[in-house]
């Protein structure tokens, strides 16, 4: 049968689920990456403390960033697994097409994010458990979220942790395109950072990166930017893979 008689979609799904299935390791990673997250979250986010002659308090804050710190990781690394030549071999299983394997990677990558993004918030909750079951000796004042704060919480997680796999697949899939980018990418990244510490006496790039994202108000505008951004990664690293296909 020729690929030309092969519907794209039929193509597609049958590489979405074979990748579902083959990588079901990562996921297995995922949940032990979060795991270790929360015993580190024990450590607190900030700390301050006061008092007077007659008595001290000292405040810990919890929260769940560090969990959504380790899997937006695991995400970035997930992105460029998925692109080394192993796993591309893989699509080769079937009849295929550059098109196919780039949609099926992507759709594969939004699964995996909303399963991270799911597992975060829920491991989120499952620390603050934890931590009012072994901190049971010291008072605790929990934030009260709405539903609709909660969910919306969640699915700005699940963006942050989408974008971090674009960039991850981007990243990959430029190292693919020419093994000398495993060395160029730090060298750029931590060269600019450093010139920029030289030449303004501080280093913000990565600071007002995270304010372009973070201090959006508008939950909409947020969603906005952040897939837009992952889309221009996405074809970036669709350009590539046309290109190395040109080369091959």
């Amino acid at each position: 049968m020729y690929l030309a008689e092969v519907k794209l979609s039929n193509i597609v799904k049958k590489q979405y689920s074979y990748k579902l299935k083959s990588y079901s390791s990562g996921f297995t990673s995922l949940i032990f990456i979060q795991m270790i997250a929360i015993l580190f979250s024990f450590n607190g986010s900030s700390m301050m403390g006061g008092g007077s002659e007659t008595f001290s308090y000292d405040v810990k804050y919890f929260t769940g960033s560090m969990i959504l710190v380790f899997t937006m990781l695991w995400a970035f690394i997930v992105g460029i697994l998925i692109t080394t030549k192993a796993y591309r071999n893989d699509d080769y299983s079937f009849v295929t097409n550059q098109a196919a394997s780039q949609y099926s990677n992507i759709l594969f990558l939004l699964s995996a994010c909303a399963f991270a993004g799911v597992t975060a918030f829920l491991s989120t909750h499952l620390f603050q458990l934890i931590a009012v079951f072994v901190l049971k000796d010291h008072s605790f004042m929990m934030q009260q979220l709405t539903v609709g704060e909660m969910l919306k919480g969640l699915c700005a997680s699940y963006l942050y942790i989408f974008l971090l796999a674009s960039i991850g697949y981007f990243a990959g899939m430029l190292i693919q395109f020419n093994r000398a980018f495993v060395f160029i990418l730090p060298v750029v990244i931590f060269g600019l950072l450093i010139l920029e510490g030289v030449v303004t006496g501080e280093s913000t790039m990565l600071f007002k990166t995270g304010i372009f994202f973070g201090d959006e108000t508008s939950f909409v505008l947020f969603a906005i930017k952040v897939i837009g951004v992952s889309s221009l990664f996405y074809a970036a690293a669709s350009f590539l893979l046309r290109q190395m296909e040109v080369k091959a």
